[in-house]
């Protein structure tokens, strides 16, 4: 299996060479392995670069960054904190939707796909891109960091004024490279049910990031999600 990226992303000149690096070498390697052993993984193959192929670079806004997608049958597809129409809206998520209404009053959707805001320039990025059925976290520490990492540090140098959510300490670590000259970041506790009590609720990260891109003369973000198709 050789991973790539679609020859006319944007993210293609930055990115395409880590491809050849000896660490995707071996990740790709070893998702070979654990596809010939006919285990499942999540999202399929066809969308593990989705967050990229749905936000191109010369269009990112906002970076939100995730640990690791669902890793249960239909939910996960290539977008941190997403999940496909008809799939429950899981508890970070739902979360998310509180705040939404606390900070926006925008009423919680009635169902967790948030394609439209990966296509306003809202990169919804996990750290690790795969995982197995049922088996969370069974990807870390095989290479996927080290890509993520590099997408990060592209944004960083190549874009200017992007707001970055970083929510819980592990997006926070991963995100200490960020210019904060040039870009504004915005922390707070993870929106699982176990943390968000402790100040994500009440963060107003999406009027603090909506306000930062119009001083900037970006377009805002409609955080409103329309039903899902």
């Amino acid at each position: 299996m050789t991973m790539t990226l679609d020859a006319a992303s944007s993210w293609q000149p930055q990115l395409n060479g880590e491809f050849d690096l000896p660490y995707m070498q071996k990740l790709s390697a070893y998702l070979d392995a654990e596809l010939a052993q006919n285990k499942t993984i999540y999202p399929p193959k066809s969308h593990w670069f989705h967050a990229l192929e749905t936000t191109p670079l010369d269009e990112v806004k906002v970076v939100i960054l995730g640990q690791d997608p669902y890793h249960q049958p239909n939910q996960a597809h290539g977008l941190c904190f997403s999940v496909l129409p008809g799939i429950k809206t899981p508890p970070s998520l739902v979360n998310i939707y509180k705040e939404l209404k606390t900070d926006l009053d925008i009423e919680p959707a009635q169902h967790g796909y948030l394609e439209s805001w990966a296509q306003q320039g809202v990169l919804l990025l996990n750290a690790v891109l795969t995982v197995e059925d049922s088996n969370a976290n069974a990807h870390q520490g095989k290479g996927w960091e080290q890509f993520t990492d590099k997408v990060i540090s592209t944004v960083n140098e190549q874009c200017d004024n992007v707001v970055f959510m970083l929510w819980g300490s592990y997006a926070q670590k991963k995100g200490a490279m960020i210019d904060t000259d040039k870009h504004l970041v915005l922390t707070a506790p993870h929106p699982s049910p176990l943390s968000a009590y402790r100040g994500f609720f009440g963060c107003r990260h999406f009027s603090l990031a909506n306000a930062y891109l119009l001083e900037r003369g970006k377009e805002v973000v409609d955080w409103q999600l329309s039903e899902a198709k």
